[in-house]
């Protein structure tokens, strides 16, 4: 499979210079170089300026609610565990109204990925503080600028039991997808946050601003990459701002493992009915 057979065809809408869309041709370059069959890969996305990226996406794919893109894409691989699915949101989507389904699938641990564009600012609905702008962010909402404490998304992941965390950033393209393939290769639920910059509605966290702050995380890293004490650390001395895998504990049992459900679904082990049955009733009840 090459980059050119992810793609839909369709021309993105995004705003010239939108750090969206190097995340959308990393996540196909990831894929590709995976080799991820087309037929086997599931992306399914929120609302906002970043759920449009399922629509650009050349396999499986899902435009769901709202902060609602964790539940469809979990339902989606429950109900077939060989199918490689990534969720993909915004800020706003995944760490507001979408908070909690965040939290829940971290702790789940169901193996799949979640990619999360943060640009710190509500951009579709042009230009309004998201729960990760900083204090005193001013917008047409906040003239006189935000006085809301931003949520830490890494720390908000630590505290859920996280197995893999990575932070990435849209101008840092071969990082990045070298992160997003660790991250779909990660035998648990796994979370990366990149830094995409809005040109649009945000002036301040801009492409250079990033640049100018980023860390490496391996170059603040003083234990092992499985521990959360030193993973909070990175987070502590960056204050947040640092590009790289944050955690990856690969012996936390997933899900799946808990359930004994390696290669099979889960509809296929429920007693008394088979999968095929199983879809023949969905599909007589959806209609």
């Amino acid at each position: 499979m090459e980059l050119k057979d992810y793609s839909s065809g369709l021309n993105p809408t995004w705003c010239k210079g939108c750090g969206d869309f190097s995340v959308l041709r990393s996540l196909q370059t990831a894929v590709a170089r995976l080799e991820i069959a087309r037929e086997n890969l599931a992306v399914v996305s929120g609302i906002g300026c970043s759920g449009r990226i399922s629509g650009y996406m050349n396999a499986y794919s899902f435009h769901s609610v709202h902060g609602r893109s964790l539940p469809v894409a979990q339902g989606i691989k429950l109900s077939n565990s060989k199918l490689s699915v990534i969720a993909a949101g915004g800020d706003g989507d995944g760490f507001a109204i979408g908070t909690s389904h965040t939290i829940h699938a971290i702790r789940r641990n169901i193996d799949m990925t979640y990619i999360v564009m943060n640009n710190q600012v509500y951009g579709l609905t042009k230009g309004h503080v998201s729960p990760v702008s900083h204090q005193g962010f001013q917008t047409k909402m906040t003239p006189n600028g935000s006085v809301d404490m931003p949520i830490e998304p890494g720390m908000l992941a630590l505290g859920a039991g996280i197995s893999f965390y990575a932070q990435g950033f849209s101008a840092y393209q071969e990082e990045l997808i070298e992160m997003i393939m660790q991250a779909i290769q990660h035998p648990g639920f796994s979370l990366v946050q990149v830094f995409s910059p809005c040109v649009t509605y945000n002036k301040v966290n801009t492409y250079q601003w990033f640049r100018d702050k980023l860390q490496r995380a391996e170059d603040l890293r003083e234990g092992s990459i499985s521990d959360h004490m030193t993973a909070a650390d990175i987070l502590t001395k960056s204050k947040g701002l640092c590009t790289g895998i944050i955690i990856q504990n690969k012996n936390k049992p997933s899900y799946h493992t808990l359930h004994n459900e390696k290669d099979e679904s889960l509809v296929s082990q429920q007693p008394g009915i088979s999968e095929k049955e199983f879809h023949q009733l969905t599909k007589a009840y959806m209609v």
